[in-house]
């Protein structure tokens, strides 16, 4: 709900798109700057004390943003001020959520689990993005900022109430954590290749998609109410796609599988550079979050089985921040190029290197051999795995 009230909040506080540019980059960038402190800060303290700290200074942050707009139409800066706070808090809580998964869910499980926590997540961001829409058009952003800010207050009962093993107390430096993690980190050959793609993807297609997408949407679409139903239906492919996945046999090559899933995200991206009516769009969207939910899932549960539990907040940040961070400097640079040489151009392009890049990556032979384990046991992140490669990442 907060993204489509940010939006619009922004928008009616009289700023165009090179002012929702700098508030969306300052809700990533500050993400990609700590999120591999924040993944060495959660193995080395464990996940949920880390998610604890960061949820109830979010439920700050956005209780503060809510109250000022309930006030008053807010300055520029106090935008970029609070979505950059927010966005730290991102930095921490990220790479801390993708070790705890592990630590909650029997390895053999991890598969059904990711796809449950998906799941989970994108239902209720069915109904969020369309209340949100209908809510910005009838009362104001602040009443949904405002439960957004409620939202974290709930997370953080719901993480005081989970008893995890403590971690055990490390006996080495945050530096040397840090080096190890790289060293696994580049080792495996699929990960980086991944990490690289969707960098990439972040750059040219997905951040162009959800900065032109709510302006386009206020054009021609209809307003706040149409990104909405997109926004919805793109959450409501992720729901398909996660309970797809639950209890299903996995492919026998489930990264080249994935691959071939994120074609679903050039559709929505394509069909607003053709100026397709509202019901295209959310279609092509609907595609884009059912490919993108058992491609995640997937990957997920490989990086999960191939890494060693203690690492898996550190590596979790490393592709994190590299798969963010050339999106996160688009959002200040998308604005202004998109007064220079138009929006459409900018989505076709974006639709364009995303399909061409799913199509390479599931080619590539570092993917097509990653084969999958039916019975899990991580690969990398014992003094071995630093210097070599897994068997199933170089056989042919």
């Amino acid at each position: 709900m907060s993204r489509i009230a940010l939006t619009f909040a922004v928008l009616e506080s009289g700023g165009r798109v090179t002012e929702l540019g700098y508030v969306f980059a300052a809700g990533v960038v500050p993400q990609v700057v700590f999120m591999i402190g924040g993944g060495v800060l959660a193995d080395r303290l464990g996940r949920r004390p880390v998610m604890l700290i960061t949820d109830a200074s979010r439920f700050a942050v956005q209780g503060t943003l809510a109250a000022s707009l309930f006030l008053s139409r807010p300055p520029l800066w106090e935008f970029v001020l609070l979505s950059a706070l927010l966005s730290m808090g991102e930095g921490f809580f990220n790479p801390a959520l993708g070790g705890l998964r592990a630590d909650i869910a029997p390895r053999a499980l991890l598969a059904d689990a990711n796809a449950l926590i998906g799941v989970a997540q994108s239902a209720a961001a069915v109904l969020g993005p369309a209340i949100a829409g209908m809510l910005v058009a009838v009362t104001s952003p602040a009443l949904v900022i405002a439960f957004d800010a409620a939202s974290y207050g709930v997370s953080v009962i719901a993480l005081a109430s989970l008893r995890i093993p403590p971690a055990g107390v490390p006996v080495q430096s945050p530096w040397r954590d840090l080096t190890e993690s790289w060293s696994v980190f580049k080792s495996q050959r699929w990960l980086w290749i991944v990490t690289v793609q969707f960098s990439l993807f972040n750059l040219f297609t997905w951040a162009p998609y959800l900065l032109l997408g709510p302006i386009l949407a206020s054009t021609y679409l209809g307003g706040a109410q149409a990104w909405g139903i997109v926004t919805a239906t793109f959450a409501g492919g992720s729901v398909l796609g996660g309970i797809f996945m639950v209890g299903r046999r996995r492919p026998a090559r489930p990264l080249r599988y994935a691959a071939i899933c994120t074609l679903g995200y050039p559709i929505p991206c394509l069909m607003l550079a053709l100026r397709a009516p509202v019901y295209l769009v959310a279609g092509g969207a609907l595609l884009a979050g059912l490919g993108g939910a058992i491609s995640g899932a997937l990957a997920s549960s490989v990086e999960q089985q191939r890494i060693a539990p203690g690492m898996l907040a550190r590596i979790s940040a490393i592709q994190l921040t590299g798969s963010y961070s050339l999106g996160s400097a688009a959002w200040v640079v998308i604005g202004p190029l998109a007064g220079l040489v138009g929006a459409v151009p900018l989505l076709a392009f974006g639709a364009g290197y995303a399909a061409l890049s799913s199509l390479v990556v599931a080619a590539l032979p570092s993917i097509r051999s990653v084969r999958w384990e039916s019975a899990p046991t991580p690969v990398a992140g014992s003094d071995a795995a630093v210097t070599a490669e897994p068997a199933a990442a170089t056989s042919a």
